[in-house]
């Protein structure tokens, strides 16, 4: 007979009480301690978040669309994590309030590459006025998409000013990133001749400038060809940004060449595309565009919740012997969901 003393009683977790408001006001404030927290609530993947996070959102509204969104891009080795800490040493010096944040859809384990990048990063990291976080994917590009948008809010509501938006570079995450900045740049390598024969004419049509980075000691010459081979890639192609004409150029993060160029030349895009209009086109094509994709993840996870898995699994069985086609396995779990 079981001894009643050392019997285990479970107990039915109960569910926190979220104040929202006050996560809000703190952010608000700039209170770094609850921004953290105001980003894991709405990364949170539990229904009884969601709530939560939306109300947050809400609340923070008032209070974003003042910063400037920068997406970058690059192979790997193009030396991104050098190149970001070189940019935010100027942003900081010239009193802008930066955010990184990261975008790595390859893994959802890692929750992003930034966090390998950070040891690279040691003066962004330290620095009071630096706020860096990565956006972990959850597996899906459109997790990513939602995450990143509203971090990206929560950072505004905070009082940051610059926000870059770094991603891999593994093909779909670029335009989703495009999708949610206001300037979008490529940086490349010195001697990428093999890189732009196999460079996807989708991605660079996205850009807003190209950046050739470590032109520096030898590799300053070759540098040089290589803007001169991306120039002429770029005169063939139609802009990213009406009225604006991207082009080339070369910088050295390591030796913080050329830093101040692109700081100027990002600066200048955004004063012209605010005077023409388009800055504010772009931002409001933005939020639509955001509306409609979560209503795609909305429709997506609804449709795959627990009872459509086990009606999926059986009829998968029976198209893979057979017994049904695909679109009549199709069909048939629609009609279930309707």
């Amino acid at each position: 007979m079981n001894n009643p003393i050392n019997r285990r009683v479970f107990k039915k977790k109960v569910q926190e009480q979220i104040d929202v408001k006050q996560i809000a006001d703190k952010i608000i404030s700039g209170d770094r301690g609850y921004l953290s927290k105001g980003i894991t609530l709405i990364e949170s993947n539990a229904s009884h978040h969601r709530q939560s996070a939306n109300e947050l959102i809400q609340h923070i509204l008032p209070h974003i669309g003042k910063s400037v969104r920068v997406g970058i891009t690059g192979v790997p080795g193009a030396g991104k994590s050098t190149w970001i800490e070189a940019f935010g040493k100027t942003a900081v010096s010239k009193n802008y309030k930066t955010a990184v944040l990261a975008v790595d859809p390859s893994s959802s384990l890692s929750g992003g590459s930034i966090l390998g990048d950070k040891t690279r990063m040691e003066f962004l990291a330290h620095h009071p006025d630096v706020f860096i976080r990565p956006s972990p994917s959850s597996g899906t590009l459109g997790g990513v998409a939602r995450m990143t948008r509203e971090t990206i809010l929560l950072c505004e509501a905070a009082g940051y000013d610059l926000i870059l938006v770094e991603t891999v570079g593994v093909g779909q995450s670029e335009g989703i990133v495009r999708g949610m900045t206001d300037f979008f740049l490529l940086l490349s390598l010195t001697g990428a001749g093999d890189e732009l024969q196999g460079m996807k004419k989708g991605i660079m049509e996205l850009v807003d400038a190209v950046v050739i980075n470590k032109a520096d000691g030898a590799n300053k010459e070759q540098a040089m060809k290589t803007m001169h081979d991306y120039n002429q890639i770029l005169r063939f192609l139609t802009p990213a940004t009406k009225g604006w004409k991207p082009r080339a150029y070369t910088c050295s993060a390591l030796y913080n060449s050329g830093i101040e160029e692109i700081w100027d030349l990002i600066f200048s895009f955004i004063s012209e595309t605010k005077e023409s209009g388009e800055f504010q086109k772009r931002r409001s094509r933005q939020a639509v565009d955001w509306m409609n994709q979560l209503v795609q993840i909305r429709l997506n996870e609804t449709f795959f919740i627990e009872e459509k898995k086990r009606q999926m699994k059986n009829l998968e069985e029976k198209v893979r012997q057979h017994e049904l086609s695909p679109s009549e396995a199709v069909d048939l779990l629609f009609e279930k969901y309707q």
